[in-house]
C-alpha cells in the first residue's frame, strides 16, 4: 500500500541521517570512560559524544564569556582613567575659581575697612574743623563788637574834640574883643594868667583828642585787616568742611539707593525717632546787628549744619540697617543677588538674595536689630528664619540645619539665630 511505503522511506532516511551523525561524532567526538578508583572498587564514567559536545560548548561559552567580561572591564578602567582626569580638571579649574572669588571676598572686604577707616577720619576732621569754625566766629563777633566800641569812642572823641574848639574860640573872641556887658566884667576881672592856663589846658586836650583819633584809627584798620584774614580762614574752613561733607554724604545715599532703600522717607523716620531734647541741630545766628537778613556765612554754616545732621541720621539708619554679614567665620559667595539662570529652564530669574558657602553648622547671625517673625520650615527654603527690621526692612536666612530662635523674640545685631 502506498502510504505503509511512505512512512517506511521517512524512517528509513531518518535512521540514515542518524547513523551519519552518530558516525561523525564517534570518529571526532569517540566515547570516552573516566575511571574512579578506590582500595575496594574501580568505577568509571561514561563520556558519551553528546556529553563531550555539551561539555566543549559550556566551555566555549565561558570562555567567550570570559573574554568578553575582560574587555568590558578594560574599556570601563580606561574610560574611568579619562573621567578621573577630566574630573582632576575640572576641580582645579574650580578650585582656581574659588581662589580667585576668595581673593575678591578679600579685596572687598579691604575696601570696605578702609572706607570705614576714611569715613571715622572725616568725621574726625569734621568735628574739629566745626569748633575752629566756631572758635573764629566767637573771634570775629568779638571783634565786631570791638570795632563799634571803638567806633563809639571815636565819635564821641570827636565830638569832644569839636566842643574844646568851639569853647577855646568862644574864649579867644572874648578876650581879643574886650566882651559886652557881663562877659565884659568877667574877663576884666579874670586874670590873663588863668586864661592863658585854660588856652593851654584846651590846647592839650584837643592835641590828645586827635592823638587818641588817630590811635583809633590805627587800631579801627588793623582790626580790619584782622577781620578780614579771618575771613579768608573761614571761608577755607568753609570750603574743606564742605568737600568733607560732599566725600562722607555721597557715598552713604549711594549705598542706601543701590540697596533699593528710599533715603528721604528713612531719613525722616529716623529724624522722628531721634527727636529728643534739643532735636536735630539748630541753625545759626552769629551776627551782632539788629537785622533779620542772615550773613551768608551765617547761611553758609547753617546749609553746613543740615549736611551734619543729614551726615548723623545717615550713621543711625546705617546702623539700624542690615548691613552687617550674616557669617563671622571663613566662608566664600556660591550666588550674588541679581539675575541668573535657570538650570531647569535654560532662562534667566530673578535671585533675590546672596548665597554663602561654609562648613556645615556654621553660626549665623542677625544683621542688624529686629524682631523674629518666622522660624520653621517652609517650602523651597528649608528651615527658615525671618526677621523684621526698621524701615519696613524684612531679611530670610534659609536653608539651616538648625534654628536657634524663636517667633515673637526682639534680637540685636550680631546675635546668633541658627547653623549653616
Amino acid at each position: 500500500m502506498p502510504p505503509l511505503a511512505t512512512t517506511g522511506g521517512v524512517g528509513h532516511v531518518r535512521t540514515t541521517m542518524g547513523i551519519r551523525i552518530h558516525a561523525f561524532l564517534e570518529r571526532h567526538f569517540p566515547e570516552r570512560r573516566v575511571f574512579l578508583k578506590s582500595d575496594s572498587d574501580t568505577r568509571f564514567i561514561r563520556l558519551r559524544p553528546g556529553t563531550q559536545i555539551v561539555a566543549l560548548a559550556g566551555s566555549a561559552c565561558l570562555v567567550a564569556w570570559a573574554i568578553v567580561a575582560t574587555a568590558i572591564i578594560l574599556m570601563d578602567s580606561i574610560g574611568s582613567g579619562n573621567f578621573r582626569e577630566q574630573a582632576k580638571r575640572d576641580q582645579r579649574t574650580y578650585q582656581a575659581r574659588l581662589n580667585d572669588l576668595s581673593a575678591q571676598r578679600d579685596r572687598r572686604a579691604e575696601e570696605a575697612l578702609a572706607a570705614q577707616e576714611r569715613f571715622n577720619a572725616a568725621l574726625a576732621q569734621i568735628s574739629v574743623m566745626q569748633s575752629d569754625l566756631l572758635d573764629s566766629e566767637n573771634r570775629r563777633r568779638e571783634l565786631e563788637t570791638g570795632i563799634e566800641v571803638i567806633q563809639t569812642t571815636l565819635r564821641e572823641t570827636m565830638k569832644q574834640r569839636e566842643a574844646a574848639r568851639t569853647e577855646l574860640a568862644s574864649l579867644r573872641g572874648t578876650v581879643e574883643n574886650g566882651g559886652t556887658g557881663p562877659a565884659r566884667a568877667v574877663a576884666a576881672a579874670a586874670p590873663i594868667d588863668f586864661l592863658a592856663e585854660a588856652l593851654e589846658e584846651t590846647a592839650k586836650e584837643r592835641d590828645q583828642v586827635i592823638a587818641d583819633a588817630q590811635d583809633a584809627l590805627l587800631q579801627a584798620d588793623e582790626l580790619q585787616q584782622r577781620i578780614a584774614l579771618m575771613q579768608d580762614q573761614n571761608d577755607a574752613i568753609f570750603r574743606q568742611l564742605e568737600e568733607a561733607m560732599t566725600v562722607s554724604v555721597a557715598p552713604l545715599d549711594k549705598m542706601f539707593r543701590s540697596a533699593g532703600m528710599p533715603t528721604d522717607r528713612i531719613l525722616e523716620t529716623v529724624r522722628r525717632g531721634y527727636s529728643g531734647q534739643g532735636g536735630p541741630l539748630a541753625p545759626l545766628s552769629f551776627s551782632t546787628r539788629d537785622s533779620d537778613e542772615l550773613s551768608p556765612d551765617t547761611l553758609r554754616a547753617n546749609r553746613l549744619l543740615g549736611q551734619m545732621d543729614r551726615l548723623n541720621l545717615y550713621r543711625i539708619a546705617a546702623s539700624k540697617a542690615p548691613f552687617a554679614n550674616p557669617i563671622k567665620s571663613p566662608f566664600r559667595f556660591t550666588s550674588q543677588f541679581g539675575y541668573r539662570r535657570d538650570p531647569k529652564t535654560g532662562g534667566r530669574r530673578m535671585h533675590s538674595g546672596v548665597d554663602f558657602a561654609a562648613g556645615m553648622g556654621t553660626p549665623l547671625y542677625s544683621t542688624a536689630d529686629g524682631v523674629v517673625t518666622y522660624a520653621g520650615w517652609q517650602s523651597g527654603y528649608g528651615r527658615l528664619v525671618k526677621i523684621q527690621h526698621e524701615f519696613g526692612i524684612e531679611t530670610r536666612y534659609a536653608h539651616l540645619s538648625r534654628v536657634r530662635v524663636k517667633v515673637g523674640q526682639r534680637l540685636s545685631r550680631g546675635q546668633r539665630i541658627g547653623d549653616m
